[in-house]
């Protein structure tokens, strides 16, 4: 069956969901492996419920961002490029290899250039070094580099320099061995280590290194020390010559990697070939299951970090459309935040594909039109906070129309369209945006009223407004659904600095230091 659970914002359905049912779930399912294994597996506490029954083994598509850095694409994470890779060692001439040869994740396949990444990033010494100062002046800019700190230390230590000139006045030899080495040993007092220049030290801790896969913070300060370009070689393909002098029908397979999901379909419609046409079909019914879901648009090659939550969440039920498993407990987090409406009708469909193989579905959902379809709804209630945690309601959906609930009375109500609207005080332009699907967007965003961006899944919203607006007017303040990064000391009150005012009013009644109530 699928059972939605709904109700106001805080009223405990995600409790009940996920930190009951589902962390239950996964710990009873966690209790049949080895204690050793179970070392290896999160680890779920046992929920303050006095019991569950009938659980079946849980499958949690959450709103998470897929991430995986820069070599997780689509193709990838959906196993889908897989199916391409085998389709080119088949069939496309002249061939290259087995299907690993095709591979940007390995040796055999990946460009020698840029290892697979598509694009090269090198170290910009303008932004790494004052040449005005010295070492010991601080003529290493980078945060890790500062005087006095491990990482710096290597170079005063080497006796290769004086360490008060400054690096203009460098010889060329000195300036060589600062930047790329020198043959010699550094003594650090109770034992030695090689010499490294400051690039090769970069290079080696940190351009080796996948930046999507770094901290937001140790990203923002590798970006600010490098640029990048489009990799000279496989310009941009990822892949070596090898692999992309193979061709089908006059297209290599990074070719094909860029083509939206619906274009790849058009192009793999015909062939006779049996091989070919056996391969192409089983390609083409996992690349259908994309078109199904509103994500037609995307194209294998996308990485995945640059999808959004509900894209995330779709993507990760394309991994198990194409499975044969029954009796599972699937458990969905609002899989239609975010849809258009013509995307919410395919998303229904796919829940009850999900409930039709024989298998269970939870979903927490706010939208009527996901609460239309369900088998059974739970209504938690009443408000929310410390006045909800109830159920208020447990049956189909007309009834629930029918129910003395604030989602009950909320459905019955049609709210009306807004007839008189504010005048703009100006306005924000966006010029020539051409990223990702967008073609040439030029648009002026009105200052001073409320604006909504809207259009189907994958038209270009977000890329327009989070990627080219953000870019062209980097003053805007970004108010999004990614989750508060902070410690576990932050609380509600910490973050927003309501506990500031509550510290400084105990200080000043007890005439102490405000630190003391921190």
């Amino acid at each position: 069956k699928v059972t939605v659970f709904t109700g106001v914002s805080g009223s405990g359905k995600s409790s009940l969901v996920f930190d009951t049912i589902a962390a239950e779930a996964q710990r009873q399912l966690n209790e049949t492996f080895t204690a050793f294994v179970q070392g290896f597996l999160p680890h779920y506490g046992q929920p303050d419920v006095d019991g569950i029954e009938h659980l079946n083994a849980p499958i949690i598509i959450d709103q998470k961002r897929v991430g995986g850095g820069s070599r997780s694409t689509m193709g990838t994470y959906t196993d889908i490029t897989a199916s391409l890779r085998l389709l080119f060692s088949r069939v496309g001439q002249p061939s290259a290899g087995p299907a690993y040869a095709f591979s940007f994740n390995t040796p055999q396949g990946m460009c020698p250039e840029c290892e697979g990444f598509g694009k090269t990033v090198q170290l910009d010494l303008d932004k790494f070094l004052d040449r005005d100062k010295s070492l010991n002046g601080g003529a290493i800019l980078h945060p890790e580099f500062k005087v006095g700190k491990w990482m710096w230390k290597m170079y005063p230590l080497s006796g290769l320099f004086d360490n008060d000139k400054p690096i203009k006045d460098y010889s060329d030899e000195e300036l060589h061995a600062l930047l790329y080495g020198a043959d010699v040993k550094v003594s650090w007092g109770e034992f030695g280590s090689k010499y490294e220049g400051l690039v090769e030290r970069f290079t080696r801790m940190y351009i080796k290194k996948d930046a999507a896969a770094m901290s937001e913070r140790n990203r923002a300060i590798f970006e600010s020390f490098t640029t990048s370009r489009t990799c000279p070689v496989c310009h941009g393909a990822r892949l070596n010559q090898a692999a992309l002098d193979c061709r089908i029908r006059g297209r290599n397979i990074a070719e094909l990697s860029d083509l939206e999901a619906t274009e790849l379909i058009e192009f793999l419609g015909d062939f006779t070939e049996p091989v070919a046409a056996k391969l192409a079909a089983a390609l083409t019914e996992r690349l259908q299951h994309l078109v199904d879901i509103g994500l037609g648009y995307l194209s294998l090659s996308r990485e995945t970090a640059t999808l959004s939550g509900g894209e995330s969440q779709r993507v990760k039920m394309i991994r198990h459309l194409g499975n044969s498993l029954t009796e599972m407990l699937y458990i969905l987090d609002e899989p239609s935040v975010g849809l258009h409406a013509r995307d919410v009708a395919r998303l229904t469909s796919l829940l009850k594909k999900l409930r039709d193989k024989g298998n269970t579905v939870l979903v927490v959902e706010h939208d009527p039109d996901v609460m239309a379809i369900a088998d059974w709804i739970v209504d938690i209630g009443p408000k929310a906070g410390t006045h909800g945690g109830e159920v208020v309601f447990a049956g189909g959906f007309e009834a629930l129309k029918g129910a003395d609930t604030l989602t009950g009375q909320f459905l019955q109500q049609h709210l009306p369209i807004k007839r008189r609207v504010r005048q703009p005080t100006g306005g924000l332009p966006i010029e020539n945006a051409t990223l990702h699907n967008l073609k040439g967007v030029a648009v002026s965003i009105p200052t001073g009223v409320l604006t909504v961006v809207t259009g189907v899944a994958g038209s270009g919203k977000s890329t327009l407004i989070n990627d080219v607006f953000l870019a062209q007017h980097p003053d805007a303040i970004v108010i999004d659904q990614s989750r508060v990064t902070a410690n576990s000391r932050s609380a509600p009150a910490t973050y927003t600095g309501i506990m500031d005012d509550i510290r400084q009013s105990f200080a000043k009644a007890n005439g102490v230091s405000a630190s003391l109530f921190s």
